[in-house]
């Protein structure tokens, strides 16, 4: 592939405003080449994209356009910089008025030095947000396509779609399906703005002469035109890929605009260290429905301040996933002392979850056409979630790791929108880590608060997703929570279910439709405050359960909480997979005798704390 930077633009506005600046600042600017002013960091502009290209494993060769008039400036830069003097193309034109035109001077120099393979052009006036991005990712996905490349961004707050090229792309296939060249306001939705950064296949080379044909004025060949007339009149595949980071071409600026921006850009350039990135996901409690939501039913599940997981990213060199001490050991007293802790906890830690995510995160990134910045960063977890109770420990770790990637990369809910955040999360589990898992948890800990969820066979098949809608949490009765300090007989609760569902059994098959149909009745029952209700539905939820999965697949530490809480007037059923048993006791005197008595046998008992992201100040972020 060759690089091609374009620097031939006059960019008079700038230049004069220098000139005749009176505050003496810019006075040392005189005359300096719009490419060669100050960018981000001190270095000159032209230089950070020259940095970014000089690498003879991507490029076997790079080039510069500029106009005779600043020849000579960029002849002097290319020998002081290391850049080969013989790629610097002259194109003959002194003045704004005898300009060849952006698409022109691509095709000067493809033409003159006989340039036969894909090419890849930069303009070397653009101010970039973020210094820190990987082109060799442009350069791969470039290659995953059959068509050409527009890198683009999102418009930040106050800029305005008519000063840019906006471009319309397809979300599954990244097809850009209509290109507008600084559109009036409102003839389109879109906020992503293309840049003078794109990747052309070799063949497509000779459209440049084909386009240029048609337009024989200067004014006319832009690259905005060009991409108009390729992707809307002679509708070539042109993909977009979107870089999380903004651009400013400081070409036809003035001086207070070239200001504003680098000063904009510089402090957020400076910003980005300055604090460690720290975000929660809490645990959940199933109130109905589950375990359906893994059988195209119907749930609805909660999130709980109780209990959570806590992911910290801080810049780093080098990436580093630092082990949990308690959750990852590596060191123990003794022999006897790695055993106990293995027989309790098992082998499996949370650092295979951050790597994990890690790994999904920058694959679904790249699938999706978003170049990640070069940024390195070091993650640690604390979580308080006990562990094998059913609580979706794992997936808060998931998903609290999730949310640190995201801020920390600048990925916007319109690059992983919520619904696609939770199949995010749930593939890192079954796909990476071989989880069995359904996808109620993932979703209630990306929405948060108390989140009724259907995913029938329709939905799923159709968007890919179910239908999730948050719910009031106002004024919600006193659950509590109860679990096995050791769970070890919490029974293997997903056994054969899901083979005897997939085979058309009428007793499963009949008992998730049910599920769903109590699901329903719930929801209303929470609309209304009909709290008695809500409790009789919890019980018959626990019962069609037991049907289904039987009494030795529940496992007997189960069956016991259960017991006990019924003991006691209180309705009782699974929150999760097992270990832990939820409930509503309306009866406030029966539910301080429960508590005692669940110590009693051996339990955790508490009253559980719903998280309602509406309510809270701290959000899930710290």
């Amino acid at each position: 592939m060759i690089c091609i930077l374009l620097v031939a633009g006059h960019g008079a506005m700038l230049e004069t405003h220098i000139k005749h600046d009176d505050t003496g600042l810019y006075s040392h600017l005189t005359g300096v080449p719009k490419a060669l002013l100050p960018g981000i960091g001190g270095k000159k502009i032209l230089d950070f994209w020259w940095e970014t290209v000089n690498m003879r494993q991507l490029f076997t060769d790079v080039y510069l356009v500029t106009n005779a008039d600043k020849y000579k400036h960029y002849e002097r830069w290319a020998t002081a910089s290391g850049f080969p003097v013989e790629n610097v193309v002259n194109d003959g034109s002194t003045t704004l008025k005898d300009r060849l035109g952006a698409v022109a001077d691509l095709e000067l120099v493809t033409r003159s030095r006989k340039l036969q393979d894909d090419i890849m052009v930069i303009a070397g006036d653009m101010l970039c947000a973020d210094q820190n991005f990987d082109i060799s990712q442009v350069i791969r996905f470039f290659r995953s396509k059959s068509g050409e490349l527009i890198i683009y961004y999102e418009l930040e707050d106050g800029e305005k779609n008519s000063s840019r090229g906006i471009v319309e792309v397809c979300p599954d296939t990244h097809r850009i399906t209509s290109f507008l060249e600084k559109p009036e306001e409102g003839l389109t939705g879109s906020r992503l703005a293309s840049v003078v950064f794109y990747c052309i296949r070799r063949e497509t080379l000779s459209c440049l002469s084909d386009f240029l044909s048609l337009q024989p004025q200067a004014n006319d060949r832009s690259f905005g035109q060009f991409w108009e007339w390729l992707i809307n009149e002679q509708q070539r595949d042109v993909f977009g890929m979107k870089l999380p980071t903004g651009f400013q071409l400081i070409g036809q600026v003035g001086l207070t605009d070239y200001t504003k921006w680098l000063t904009h850009y510089s402090t957020k350039q400076q910003d980005r260290p300055a604090e460690p990135i720290s975000c929660r996901s809490y645990a959940r409690v199933g109130l109905m429905g589950n375990p359906s939501d893994g059988f195209n039913g119907k749930t609805i599940a909660m999130s709980i301040s109780n209990f959570w997981a806590e992911v910290t990213l801080v810049e780093s060199q080098t990436l580093v996933l630092v082990p949990h001490p308690l959750n990852d050991p590596t060191e123990f007293g003794s022999l006897q002392d790695l055993f106990c802790i293995s027989r309790k906890e098992g082998y499996l830690g949370g650092l295979r979850l951050l790597q994990a995510t890690c790994k999904k995160f920058y694959q679904f990134c790249s699938k999706q056409g978003i170049a990640l910045t070069k940024q390195n960063f070091t993650l640690k977890y604390d979580t308080n979630i006990p562990r094998q109770v059913g609580l979706a420990g794992s997936s808060a770790i998931v998903s609290a790791t999730l949310k640190c990637l995201m801020k920390f990369y600048n990925i916007t809910d319109s690059d992983l929108p919520k619904q696609i955040r939770a199949n995010f999360i749930l593939s890192v589990e079954t796909d990476e880590l071989f989880i069995t898992a359904g996808l109620q948890d993932r979703v209630v800990q990306v929405y948060e608060g108390l989140v009724y969820m259907d995913f029938s066979k329709k939905l799923m098949e159709e968007q890919g997703y179910g239908n999730y809608v948050s719910m009031e949490m106002k004024d919600l009765p006193l659950f509590w929570l109860a679990y096995l300090s050791d769970p070890s007989d919490s029974g293997r609760i997903h056994s054969n279910v899901r083979q005897r569902w997939l085979s058309g059994e009428p007793l499963v098959v009949e008992a998730m439709k049910t599920f769903a149909e109590l699901t329903d009745e719930a929801r209303v029952a929470l609309q209304d405050r009909d709290w008695s209700k809500l409790a009789q539905l919890m019980d018959r939820n626990f019962e069609l359960r037991r049907s289904v999965y039987t009494d030795n697949c529940l496992g007997s530490g189960n069956l016991r909480m259960v017991q006990l809480a019924r003991q006691f007037g209180s309705a009782v059923k699974l929150p999760g997979s097992g270990g832990a048993v939820v409930g509503l006791c309306l009866d406030q005197e029966r539910l301080v005798a429960m508590r005692k008595a669940f110590q009693e046998a051996g339990c955790v008992f508490c009253v559980i704390v719903p998280y309602d992201p509406s309510a809270s100040t701290m959000c899930s972020q710290r």
